[in-house]
């Protein structure tokens, strides 16, 4: 039944009924409202792409879609380590052809994109010569970061002796001083800084400080020497290693009482190790640094713990570094600095030394890390993951570990610490390398078919233990899949992978009924089809660089035989037969005796005779064998009868 009175029923009430239902409808309103007390939560602040950011957090990475800089086309999509570097540069390269375009005719492109104008879509100002620019040129191209357009405006304001303010000349002071007076790659450019980084050596320290250069003559061109200068005078210096002039200068301020700020400190910490030789001095100096900041009572952070965790990571010392690192870490806690990524990365390379004793120091990093979340705080923090995963395989040699870290990068946004492509490759170079050593072979195939070839492009190293993994484990129902990968990533023409792959299938020949189940035979016909159009593609395309390998046809051979596949049984032999003093190696005399055992099911008297005729002239004991399979199956002719006994002699039955 329903409980509540339409209008019209309400308008039929006597008005006094209607009167005390309204009463009573706003005394239960007041009651309700004094029971119940609205909160209205405080604004919480939202950037402009956390609604993108909460939407993408619903979605997880699909292992098995390309990147999303690539086309959504499987023909386009890149599978190579090389492919993928060419597409990204190449697509990258598009988008730098159309910004030089826009800037040199800059006359045809007057329409506005977006309003309020966006500057980035707009062309820059150029600079010459004979340019009229004033202070505010010059605070433009530095917020903008322009470091070669900064030079040039201020030696034309130095030119037209227009005055600058001390706050103008302490800006671009510190500018060239951090870039040591050069450009930098522009921070649009994503995919060459990406791929830029991983060929750089990151423990290269020459020194590139441009002496005597315009970051020197500003400095010593000041009236007064502010802390602010010498700052970013000596943060340059050690930046680009200029270590003598750096502590000359730290000296100076101190003779002047100039108080320094933390990061300069780090900076000069860091480069203790260049300027003392013995350990022992090297701490000391580390050690007078931190003193020095205590007397003047400059607060160390973060950057101060990571300065001297890289000193004691350098350190010859095994035993002073490590007790230097663990004491270092503890009292850093004990004023409420905690680590980051590059500080447990210091850690690792000062405990887990090449050739020194194995340390477990990674298993009591990842029990202190493990489920949080980090954020970027320091420029090495994206070598922890690659680092980590380095011991992981060629330190400890343990998968449980390895699998621990895997999981951490995984873990919130901490992919974003993975590094560049060099670091992403090595990371999982060696996490592949070590599941494949010691992973059961499904759970190893699991592994592979979510990182490979999306994720992950092995190197021709990691392919041949992946090979390796195969056939230890008998699993040849795999190998379709992996000569397909081969293809992909252009490591058909390599000899020692190729060999290694039908070796496999020639060794490894499972019981009928899986290869009936499987339908492996026909596959590996296919497989071996392929191998060969591609090495005859190959003696074409560099005739003077290709050479044949004797056990490779020899295996082509016995696979094309097992296949039942007689044309190119009959091609192969023809090629081992003409190319005999040519090739590398022998094919393996079972291959021959199967071809030849073919040839007379197949009644091609003719061909088994050149098959013995190999068979005897290179000295196989399977020729006598072929030879009474021939006479015995085959009725030959006189001319025929006459060249087998010539090759065995009368013993064979005519």
């Amino acid at each position: 039944m329903n409980n509540f009175l339409n209008l019209r029923q309400v308008q039929r009430l006597p008005r006094g009924v209607v009167a005390k239902i309204s009463h009573n409808i706003r005394a239960f309103s007041a009651q309700a409202s004094a029971e119940e007390e609205i909160v209205v939560p405080k604004r919480i602040h939202r950037g402009p792409t956390d609604i993108l950011k909460a939407l993408a957090a619903t979605v997880g990475r699909d292992p098995t879609a390309a990147h999303y800089k690539y086309h959504d086309d499987p023909f386009l999509i890149p599978g190579s380590n090389i492919g993928k570097r060419s597409f990204a540069m190449a697509q990258e390269s598009g988008r730098k052809a159309a910004r030089w375009i826009r800037q040199t005719d800059r006359q045809w492109f007057n329409h506005i994109v977006a309003d309020p104008p966006v500057e980035a879509f707009l062309p820059q100002i150029v600079y010459d010569e004979n340019s009229q620019v004033t202070e505010e040129n010059l605070k433009q191209t530095i917020e903008n970061v322009q470091v070669a357009d900064a030079i040039l405006v201020y030696n034309l304001l130095e030119k037209n002796k227009i005055e600058l303010s001390e706050k103008t000349k302490m800006d671009f002071l510190q500018l060239i001083c951090f870039f040591n007076a050069e450009d930098t790659l522009d921070e649009e450019w994503l995919e060459e800084r990406w791929f830029r980084q991983g060929m750089q050596s990151q423990d290269r320290r020459r020194r590139t400080w441009k002496d005597g250069d315009l970051a020197e003559n500003i400095f010593n061109s000041l009236e007064t020497k502010t802390s602010e200068a010498y700052c970013a005078i000596i943060r340059g210096m050690t930046k680009f290693y200029q270590t003598q002039k750096a502590f000359a200068l730290y000296q100076e301020a101190l003779e002047k009482n100039i108080e320094l700020d933390t990061t300069t400190y780090n900076y000069l910490i860091g480069i203790s190790s260049l300027m003392k030789e013995s350990p022992e001095l090297q701490l000391d100096m580390c050690m007078e640094f931190l003193k020095t900041m205590k007397q003047q009572n400059v607060a160390p952070n973060l950057g101060t713990l990571n300065a001297v965790l890289q000193i004691c990571s350098s350190l010859k010392n095994s035993k002073i570094a490590q007790q230097s690192a663990l004491r270092t870490l503890a009292e850093f806690k004990n004023i409420g600095i905690e680590p980051s990524l590059a500080s447990w990365y210091y850690v690792l390379i000062t405990f887990c030394k090449e050739r020194g004793p194995v340390s477990h120091v990674l298993v009591d990093i990842l029990n202190e890390i493990s489920g949080k979340s980090f954020e970027i705080r320091d420029q090495k923090d994206i070598f922890f993951f690659v680092t980590a995963m380095d011991i992981c395989r060629n330190h400890l040699n343990d998968k449980d570990i390895a699998k621990r870290v895997d999981k951490l990068l995984h873990t919130a946004n901490n992919y974003n610490l993975i590094g560049d492509a060099y670091k992403e490759s090595v990371y999982y170079r060696n996490y592949v390398g070590l599941m494949a050593d010691t992973e059961p072979i499904e759970d190893f195939m699991e592994t592979y078919n979510r990182l490979v070839p999306n994720i992950y492009t092995p190197e021709p190293g990691i392919m041949q233990e992946v090979l390796k993994a195969v056939e230890r484990a008998a699993a040849i129902e795999h190998i379709p899949l992996l000569w397909s990968h081969m293809v992909i990533f252009d490591y058909a023409s390599r000899d020692q992978m190729v060999s290694k792959l039908v070796q496999i299938m020639v060794d490894n020949a499972p019981h009928p009924e899986v290869l009936h189940h499987a339908n492996l035979p026909e596959q590996f016909n296919r497989v071996a089809s392929e191998i060969w159009e591609k090495l005859i593609d190959l003696s074409e395309k560099r005739p003077d660089h290709f050479r044949w390998s004797g056990p490779v046809l020899g295996d082509l051979l016995f696979l094309f035989c097992r296949g039942k596949n007689f044309e190119n049984a009959e091609k192969v032999f023809k090629k081992i037969n003409k190319c005999e003093n040519e090739m590398i190696g022998e094919p393996r005399p079972d291959a021959l005796e199967s071809f030849g055992n073919y040839c007379i099911a197949e009644k091609q008297p003719s061909l088994a005779i050149s098959v013995l005729q190999f068979c005897v002239e290179n000295g196989y004991p399977e020729g006598k064998k072929l030879a009474e399979n021939l006479t015995k199956n085959l009725t030959l002719d006189e001319m025929q009868g006459i060249k087998v006994r010539s090759l065995l002699g009368q013993s064979v039955p005519q």
